[in-house]
């Protein structure tokens, strides 16, 4: 127990309240099931940006994360470097255009996206069943993440610790839905960074910088500060450092419950402010908890737990005050990618399951009801099962994430960036990446091989996305109009373009006046003049 203090209750009470405050909030502000699953598609550049990125992190970055830096040394650091640049290629390659063609197509889900870009009968069962299997693997990482740190905080067993720090995610998300989730990620992403990087500065002190930290570390094993992990484990083996620098560099785009942020947008040409405060809030905190983590192994020598370097090193730097803080926004972390799943899990189950195959004239109402039932009834299973503990968060993380990567990301990223594009490939994207990324991982055949499991699993996925739509049937005329639409590829009517303003009405003149010099056309898929 590092936590237990009358302080620690203090300050976590405290945010509980406010998290569970802002739910209750946007409870009374949700009215449809837009509003509900998609935040109204309201959400602004700043907003989005943090969701993005706190819904990308989770406890991961926090426990996980460096947990194995702790374990492997620099080696880990391959997985930063693809993490800083993951939302330059998330939001620059998706954001607009795939904001754009889900308003086109009507759809609330990423389920339900797939499913009418690549219209099929099995496309939506398919994709279902991959994204609920693994964003489950996600939801379970959290939940223990977040029993630890209760556990760690209050000094209570960690069944109880579980059941609390999960059943707060479950209220909030419950009921105010995806705008609760974006407004508590926002206050999370902002605790996450300030606390990571006062942790850092003081650590950073304590192992006199750069210096200091390598060679302590080559004294403890040479091979700590090598490139091959520890005990050179990797060496020679680039498939691994690819695929660990891939996993977080394209993987992102593969996530359903990431790349909803782009349907939930205001308008698409907020994607380039969001990329550069992503971009920003990433380097500011994607190193730092693989850094903490080397320096553990200097500071915290005989830590039981690896996954809890962070939250001791809180309590040995920190007055306790902040120490708590700090502890608050490892549950900060935690809570904002479990709540994005359990989000994204009762909008599968309520608008790709329940509405498409149970009740096709589900109500607005229905909709919302049946979704806020499912988030419920996940999140307790969830806490059931993370009670007997399955693996640890890192590996619990990387396998979804790379499980879900390889399934969908060619089938995102194809839907509108290609117009050959077509439901054949996408089924066989799905199910090839999804098997191979399994099958990687269940015989161990990553170290075996020199293939990281998402390097292999991607590869295979663009090869079956593109061999599996060169056979198939080719996408509809309108489609591919929508496709064009989505990349701005329209050219506005040569009327409009072209309008001599003396000759028309004063009221036709303002409107065309506000046409041309606004984004109102260009929002909608049409070259600005």
């Amino acid at each position: 127990m590092i936590g237990g203090g009358v302080t620690e209750y203090v300050v976590l009470l405290i945010y509980l309240v406010a998290m569970i405050g802002i739910g209750v909030y946007w409870a009374k502000h949700t009215k449809t099931s837009e509003d509900y699953l998609l935040g109204g598609r309201r959400i602004g550049a700043f907003l989005t940006a943090l969701t993005l990125q706190t819904t990308s992190m989770s406890g991961y970055m926090f426990m996980g994360g460096p947990a194995q830096s702790y374990r492997d040394g620099y080696f880990t650091l391959w997985y930063a470097v693809g993490d800083g640049g993951g939302a330059i290629f998330n939001v620059g390659i998706l954001g607009k255009r795939m904001r754009r063609l889900t308003y086109f197509l009507g759809c609330l889900s990423p389920i339900e996206y797939i499913e009418k870009r690549y219209p099929g009968k099995a496309t939506r069962i398919i994709a279902a069943i991959i994204a609920i299997a693994f964003v489950y693997g996600y939801v379970l990482a959290q939940f223990l993440s977040a029993g630890k740190t209760m556990c760690a905080l209050l000094g209570v067993p960690l069944p109880v610790a579980i059941v609390i720090g999960a059943g707060v995610i479950i209220f909030y998300t419950f009921a105010g839905g995806y705008l609760a989730v974006a407004w508590t990620d926002f206050v999370q992403g902002i605790l996450m960074v300030c606390s990571m990087v006062i942790i850092f500065v003081l650590a950073w002190s304590q192992v006199d910088g750069l210096t200091g930290l390598n060679e302590g570390l080559r004294a403890v094993d040479p091979t700590l500060v090598g490139m091959w992990g520890k005990g050179n484990i990797y060496m020679g083996q680039w498939g691994v450092v690819a695929g660990a620098i891939g996993v977080y560099l394209i993987g992102y785009m593969g996530l359903p419950h990431v790349v909803i942020r782009h349907m939930a947008m205001e308008k698409p040409s907020l994607a380039k402010r969001t990329v550069v405060i992503a971009t920003v809030w990433n380097q500011l905190f994607i190193f730092v908890p693989y850094i903490i983590g080397l320096m553990g192994i200097l500071m915290l020598p005989d830590i039981g737990d690896p996954e809890m370097v962070v939250l001791t090193m809180a309590y040995e730097l920190l007055p306790v005050v902040l120490a708590a803080i700090v502890l608050v926004a490892i549950m900060s972390a935690i809570m904002s990618t479990a709540d994005a799943q359990l989000m994204l899990m009762g909008t599968m189950l309520g608008r790709d399951i329940y509405q498409r195959y149970i009740n096709k004239d589900a109500t607005d109402k229905q909709l919302m009801n049946v979704s806020r039932i499912c988030i419920l009834l996940v999140g307790v299973v969830s806490v059931i099962i993370a009670l007997i503990q399955p693996p640890g968060v890192f590996q619990l993380v990387v396998f979804s994430f790379a499980t879900l990567g390889s399934s969908f990301l060619p089938s995102y990223v194809g839907a509108v960036w290609t117009k050959w594009g077509n439901t054949t490939g996408c089924y066989a994207s799905m199910i090839v990446g999804c098997i191979t990324s399994i099958v990687w991982e269940a015989a161990g055949l990553a170290p075996i091989t020199g293939m990281h499991t998402f390097f292999i699993g991607i590869i295979v996925s663009i090869a079956a996305y593109c061999i599996g739509s060169a056979i198939g049937k080719p996408p509809t005329e309108e489609m591919k109009e929508m496709i064009d639409r989505a990349g701005c590829k329209i050219k506005i009517p040569a009327g409009l373009a072209t309008a001599n303003y003396k000759d028309i009405a004063p009221e036709t003149n303002g409107v065309l006046t506000f046409l041309k010099d606004s984004s109102y056309m260009e929002e909608r898929g049409f070259q600005p003049v």
